[in-house]
């Protein structure tokens, strides 16, 4: 459904069409606000909406319509491989190769070093770093094809330094950060931009009940807003890592 009000026609409509952009972890928290962004701030924007949880999927996808943007959602465990290899034929069938890649897929828990079940780490690993592994492989040889396109990582300020109670976290994100770098250096001249986001506190459904003031987390939205502003520098600029903090707090 279209907003008459939306001052934005649709690209479509008019013959031309927008980038393709491909989210992970698009169900809720800051993958939904990226969508959003994305509807928002780019005309004829074509959306793949990615994640476990089809009818959150499909709540996203209708604000993002709302807003100009074509949006198709593809429901599936990104940690998977066969679940994406299909999906990756799915989208190439829809909307054709993918011009900016955003892997936002993730998970958290916490534990001490000793008491964290190996369960938990192989989860954390699957959610955090495989997933990201998986969907760039997927989608990595048609942007080499084309010498265009843009892949973030999405990691975490535990991706950079060391957190007590997260172990297995930390290790995941660390490894997207190693991900991102070797990407990055094996695709410099390519015509690929990689950047790596690092993170800290922000707003999602996870910090619900957890005590911690609102005003020491971030808005989901700022987040997104900065892989928006990030993509729309001319491409002979990379911003190859930005981290992002709470002002008024150490999260």
């Amino acid at each position: 459904m279209k907003s008459p009000t939306n001052p934005r026609s649709s690209a479509k409509s008019a013959g031309r069409f927008g980038p393709a952009v491909l989210i992970t972890g698009a169900s809720q928290g800051i993958g939904a606000e990226i969508a959003k962004a994305f509807a928002r701030g780019v005309p004829g924007v074509r959306l793949a909406l990615v994640a476990r949880n089809r009818g959150n999927l499909t709540a996203v996808a209708k604000v993002c319509e709302a807003w100009g943007a074509e949006v198709a959602v593809f429901p599936g465990d990104v940690s998977r491989e066969a679940a994406v290899t299909k999906t990756a034929k799915a989208v190439a069938k829809r909307f054709g190769p993918v011009d900016v890649l955003i892997n936002n897929a993730g998970a958290f828990e916490m534990a001490p070093f000793a008491k964290t079940p190996v369960a938990m780490f192989d989860r954390m690993i699957a959610s955090n770093l495989r997933s990201a592994f998986l969907v760039t492989q997927a989608f990595l040889p048609a942007m080499l094809r084309r010498r265009q396109g843009d892949v973030f990582f999405m990691s975490s300020i535990a991706g950079l330094g060391a957190y007590p109670n997260s172990a297995a976290y930390c290790a995941a994100k660390f490894g997207v950060t190693g991900l991102a770098k070797v990407l990055r250096a094996e695709t410099k001249g390519k015509g690929i931009r990689v950047c790596c986001v690092f993170p800290g506190a922000t707003w999602s459904p996870s910090w619900s009940g957890s005590g911690v003031k609102p005003e020491r987390i971030m808005p989901a939205e700022d987040i997104a807003q900065a892989f928006l502003d990030i993509w729309r520098l001319g491409r002979r600029t990379v911003v190859e890592e930005i981290v992002l903090r709470p002002a008024a707090g150490d999260l």
